[in-house]
């Protein structure tokens, strides 16, 4: 068996569905969510055959099919992360996926406007809660049970850089793979980057924006990743750029990197920390940054008002593809910078509308190659994960209730700045 046909099934199983005689309580809790409905309409076909349908039909229509009564059993027992298990089992089916979610967080938004839902969020936010460790050990394994999944994966899905982050979207009809090079062009724009500077990478991937900041600025990169499938073809993808004179990957963690470097650029591995690991990314970054240096920092994020129940909650994300990760707020982020660290932000944009084409894209490159997906070992259980799992957020992403945040930071008094800044820099 391939090596990577052993990492999909290490990706976690979801549980049997048993009877627990809340089953009845379930459904009727269901139907009662669904029946608050506005703004569209769903069909729901059930076990049984029957068809009911909810909603004012104000808006898209939708449609799902329930197979099994395990349904209501893993909804019973599990809630929120309950659901997701249950479509990796195949208990239901949705003829729009991203668009029955986009529904469904619309409403589920409104709902915790009005009593009694209002209540029960301020009271679970009242939880206390206990931040899991991300050390070195534990930041390794976590990494490795989605990155290290196998890179003819990715390659299947991604474009030809292999960025697996938000692209930037400039106009209609702009393709992935030019989008992509966009948000790294507007990274390295934010930043100044030229042929003067020596950029650290903070999670360098697969060594796309090293390989675009060297090529397209001539800048020097030193890029660092804990994955071990991606530091390797992110060395050969140098290599066969003619690029190892400028561009060094290391297998490190950036918490062990040493030395002084003009730039710091960090592409959505912020989220993979951990929060208790907020105020260190921080304090690093600031330890390893040269005077007069700049740091961009992209990250998915969620609203300030939202972050406590985050932090609190567990989700199926985290429970089945990032285990160990938390999104931040971008208080959660300016609070720990202020702590931790001398820096201070220069600049945020947010492009977190543009995950939703981005992820609208990938999965649909995903579901193309679904051949080429079971030809490399992968099982049915594995490619309902990653259905569920881009779904979901391409509909988090179109609703805006998640963000992916570009952010500039620096040091007060820097005279480096420039007078007259990018209108885009700031939002």
């Amino acid at each position: 068996m391939t090596a990577t046909a052993e990492a999909g099934k290490a990706v976690r199983r979801p549980p049997v569905a048993h009877r627990t005689g809340l089953e009845d309580l379930a459904r009727r809790v269901v139907f009662w969510a669904l029946g608050q409905i506005r703004g569209g309409e769903l069909t729901v076909r059930l076990p049984e055959g029957t068809v009911r349908r909810f909603g004012d039909g104000d808006g898209p229509s939708v449609s799902a099919t329930i197979h099994s009564e395990d349904f209501f059993r893993r909804i019973a027992t599990g809630g929120q992360i309950g659901l997701g298990e249950s479509y990796v089992a195949g208990d239901w089916e949705s003829d729009d996926l991203p668009g029955l979610f986009e529904l469904l967080i619309r409403n589920a938004e409104w709902a915790t406007q009005r009593k009694p839902f209002s209540t029960l969020v301020r009271l679970k936010a009242l939880r206390p809660h206990l931040a899991s460790s991300n050390d070195e050990t534990r930041a390794r394994k976590h990494i490795a049970y989605h990155y290290d999944l196998g890179n003819d994966l990715f390659e299947l899905f991604l474009d030809p850089s292999l960025a697996y982050s938000c692209a930037y979207f400039e106009h209609e009809g702009q393709s992935l793979e030019d989008a992509q090079q966009a948000k790294m062009r507007r990274l390295c724009e934010k930043l100044a980057i030229g042929p003067d500077d020596h950029v650290l990478e903070i999670g360098c991937g697969w060594g796309g924006f090293a390989i675009h900041a060297a090529q397209e600025r001539g800048a020097r990169v030193t890029g660092v990743t804990i994955s071990r499938a991606q530091h390797d073809l992110a060395r050969e993808r140098i290599l066969e750029a003619g690029l190892a004179d400028r561009v060094e990957i290391l297998l490190r963690d950036y918490r062990l990197v040493e030395g002084s470097f003009t730039k710091i650029v960090s592409i959505e591995m912020f989220e993979a920390i951990g929060e208790k690991q907020f105020g260190t990314f921080f304090a690093t970054c600031d330890r390893l940054l040269a005077d007069g240096g700049l740091i961009g920092l992209q990250t998915i994020a969620v609203p300030d008002q939202r972050y406590a129940r985050t932090r609190r909650n567990r989700d199926w994300i985290r429970e089945y593809v990032f285990p160990g990760s938390l999104i931040p707020s971008l208080t959660a982020i300016t609070h720990a910078t202020t702590r931790s660290s001398r820096l201070v932000v220069h600049g945020v944009e947010d492009i977190g509308i543009c995950y939703a084409e981005t992820l609208q894209e990938w999965r649909a490159r995903f579901s193309a190659r679904l051949d080429d997906v079971y030809a490399l070992g992968y099982d049915r259980r594995f490619v309902r994960i990653w259905d569920y799992y881009l779904a979901t957020c391409e509909a988090l992403f179109r609703t805006h209730s998640l963000r992916d945040l570009q952010i500039v930071l620096t040091r007060p008094l820097n005279s480096a700045l420039p007078r007259y800044p990018s209108p885009r820099l700031t939002f």
